[in-house]
């Protein structure tokens, strides 16, 4: 049987984390099975598949188990070595998507945004740097602060320094390793609010777009997100734009699948890309409750080239609220029964195992009419929910 065009099929994710779990939970309610590819046995994602394959996600035997198990593979994070997932796309044993080349792009930031440049769409202005001069340069030609970034492996916050000045070059350098870390740097961007859309795209290149969200940062995690984003009471027609603009850029990398596109309007409300995910994404959380079809869904349907759902909202407004773990401790979170008494309230607890500090735990999501009441109902909840401490 094609696989390609199979109506059910045992899908493989690679990777077992929390955005592996709400993949499977989506696959599971469309009948597929779900195997992943995971280090640990007990996983989030383990606790709802139907096998957990034990393996090094950049290990080719292990990436071949998982393809023979499976009718297509795709993935839940960009950590995974495209040179790997190139070998198993060349074994034959199950399709892969997102591909290869779109990781190998979007995963190096620096192609990433060579890749967005080359396509016209806006961006702080950048640099690829070898040494500490290059930096130097890159500072007298574009001003200070920089933002001096790993090109590879950085996630929230981690893998970034901003240079305020020259004398900072140094610091800066031995912070994130240059010596054997590639890296390149960027323009600091003013902005006044960070916005991000979701963007699914099928194979046959057909594409969806969600609402335009805002989120807020703390110590460089995403902590809230709000739609609609509020910011368009003041600037209407930015929805339209961040939506051309993402759209194009996903085309550009080729993706398939849900891929979150981080934006910043800055402050002569003019925006630019920050960076892709070339997947599900924290900014997209909501549509679980809040969309006719989540970002989840549509990503399954995306990879095994079914048709993609709608995107449209079911109700005016949503927040999404991260719950972060507050120290080292059980992943089982206090409080659970006071968030669950506020109406309206989602919880979505991820299983994880132990809590870390600053480790994301889970999320609630509030549906409403108001984004203030939303919000505000939101944090009510997560303050009820402890991890660690």
């Amino acid at each position: 049987m094609d696989k390609t065009t199979i109506a059910t099929c045992t899908l493989g994710i690679i990777g077992g984390g929390q955005l592996a779990r709400m993949l499977a939970q989506s696959a599971t309610q469309l009948g597929c099975k779900i195997v992943i590819l995971e280090k640990a046995a007990d996983s989030p994602a383990s606790q709802v598949a139907s096998k957990t394959i034990l393996g090094d996600w950049d290990d080719a035997k292990s990436l071949i188990k998982l393809a023979e198990a499976c009718d297509v593979i795709t993935l839940e994070n960009e950590f995974v070595k495209a040179s790997a997932l190139a070998g198993l796309e060349e074994s034959g044993k199950a399709p892969l998507f997102p591909s290869s080349r779109t990781m190998a792009v979007v995963q190096d930031k620096l192609l990433q945004k060579q890749a967005l440049a080359a396509a016209g769409l806006p961006l702080p202005r950048f640099m690829a740097v070898a040494s500490r001069a290059d930096i130097e340069r890159a500072g007298k030609e574009f001003g200070w602060p920089l933002v001096l970034k790993k090109r590879c492996n950085g996630y929230d916050g981690k893998g970034n320094f901003t240079l305020r000045t020259e004398a900072e070059i140094s610091i800066g350098w031995d912070t994130l390793d240059g010596n054997k870390n590639a890296l390149y740097v960027e323009e600091f961007c003013p902005f006044k609010s960070e916005l991000a859309i979701m963007v699914t795209r099928g194979r046959d290149g057909q594409m969806v777009s969600y609402p335009l969200v805002e989120t807020v940062q703390e110590e460089h995690i995403c902590r809230t997100v709000v739609v609609p984003a509020p910011i368009l009471e003041a600037a209407p027609n930015i929805a339209e734009q961040a939506k051309q603009i993402a759209l194009k850029a996903v085309e550009q990398v080729g993706m398939v699948g849900s891929m979150g596109v981080e934006m910043f309007l800055r402050r002569d409300d003019t925006l630019c890309i920050n960076e892709l995910a070339p997947r599900v994404h924290n900014s997209g959380h909501y549509t679980i409750e809040a969309c006719e079809c989540s970002q989840f869904e549509n990503h399954i349907r995306a990879v095994l080239g079914w048709p993609l759902g709608s995107t449209s909202m079911r109700v005016p407004s949503a927040c999404m609220v991260n719950l972060l773990g507050e120290g080292n401790g059980s992943g089982s979170p206090h409080g659970l029964a006071g968030a669950l008494s506020i109406p309206g309230v989602h919880a979505h607890i991820y299983g994880k195992v132990a809590s870390l500090k600053g480790r994301k735990m889970g999320h609630v999501t509030v549906i409403g009419s108001h984004p203030v009441e939303t919000l505000e109902k939101a944090l009510k909840a997560s303050k009820h929910l402890r991890f660690g401490n």
